[in-house]
């Protein structure tokens, strides 16, 4: 049915990371240009912003957007990987069907690429794909995180593939894939159980093994 299948990777093939972790990753990250933010700038951190409100917070602070942009990924990828080492970012259960599928897969995460390079490290999971995109620690690659579908086309570019499967579970995956020409399939778990995406997937299921059986149709 498929030529090709991307995946999302956090909270699709790895659990998320617990919001602690990426607390104190933020803060660790402030504490390196010497500054105290205010709490609703540090929760605004934690929920995904664009490049516009990092160059105000970071103006307001006395600090450089760019160099307070690499560090804020350096530090989030630090406190990924050590929680991945630490056993507390595992696979799900059913990341195992990724050794089932007979088709070209990838990756495509708005985390740091630092940050997916390790986590397939340690759960070993390079060899199920021939690409994947994190993305760089600079502000100009949070203008193409999801739902743009710029790395999303890369990697499909990267696979040859013409009929594509892409496998996330947000919204924001959703939209990327409609954008990107690509069929979506939003995988149900326990944070996005309550989830109607705007627009609506292709496929809503519970199971990365709906993957399998929509290949061998």
């Amino acid at each position: 049915m498929y030529d090709a299948v991307v995946f999302d990777n956090d909270g699709v093939l790895t659990e998320r990371t617990a919001t602690a972790v990426l607390r104190r990753a933020a803060m660790a990250a402030f504490e390196s240009f010497d500054v105290t933010p205010a709490e609703e700038t540090v929760e605004e951190l934690l929920r995904g912003v664009d490049p516009t409100w990092v160059e105000e917070a970071c103006e307001r602070l006395g600090v450089d957007a760019a160099a307070f942009w690499r560090e804020r990924d350096a530090q989030f990828a630090r406190f990924q990987c050590r929680a991945a080492d630490d056993g507390r970012k595992p696979t799900y259960d059913d990341a195992s069907v990724l050794a089932d599928l007979s088709v070209p897969l990838g990756v495509v995460s708005n985390n740091q690429d630092a940050t997916i390079d390790h986590l397939f490290g340690v759960h070993d999971l390079h060899r199920h794909f021939e690409t994947w995109y994190g993305r760089e620690p600079t502000l100009e690659s949070v203008h193409r995180k999801k739902p743009e579908p710029h790395y999303l086309e890369r990697a499909l570019a990267d696979l040859d593939a013409d009929d594509a499967l892409y496998v996330g579970d947000k919204e924001t995956d959703v939209r990327a894939a409609h954008a990107a020409g690509a069929d979506s399939m939003l995988v149900r778990r326990e944070h996005n159980r309550d989830l109607v995406p705007d627009p609506a997937p292709t496929h809503d299921v519970h199971s990365l093994h709906a993957v399998r059986r929509l290949l061998d149709e």
